[in-house]
């Protein structure tokens, strides 16, 4: 697991917020924002964006994801994500970064930066169906 220092922490969590602030969320009003940083040291964030169409909103986290893999960016080191409250990632959320690496570390912050949880991708989905579950042609 990645080792952060104190530091590191805020300053992806001062980047989440950040982001969080550009969310487009006129039905839930429920801004969350993330920031994801690469192996590579590179920084992408994401804010989410709601859609009238309920099932064409895309989370933080996503769009956080699909940002840097669309840089060719797909090793993953951290990723922080701060919510009104401090809300985990959703179950879609955990699946998509489940998919480039368990041991992804995950901070979770509230809307005032405190960090409330620090874990990984791995013990926020336990039994996680990956890339190795498919079996080999």
């Amino acid at each position: 697991m990645t080792t952060l220092i104190d530091t590191e922490r805020q300053s992806l969590i001062d980047l989440s917020n950040e982001a969080r602030r550009r969310a487009y969320v006129p039905y839930s009003h429920y801004q969350v924002g993330a920031a994801l940083r690469t192996k590579s040291g590179r920084i992408f964030t994401g804010c989410n964006i709601e859609n009238a169409a309920y099932p064409q909103t895309m989370c933080a986290e996503r769009v956080a994801i699909f940002k840097a893999v669309s840089e060719g960016e797909m090793e993953f080191d951290v990723l922080a994500v701060v919510t009104p409250n401090g809300g985990t990632p959703c179950g879609g959320c955990r699946q998509v970064l489940a998919e480039f690496g368990l041991e992804t570390v995950v901070l979770v912050a509230d809307g005032d930066g405190r960090l409330v949880l620090e874990t990984t991708v791995g013990e926020l989905l336990p039994g996680a169906f990956t890339p190795a579950s498919l079996p080999r042609p």
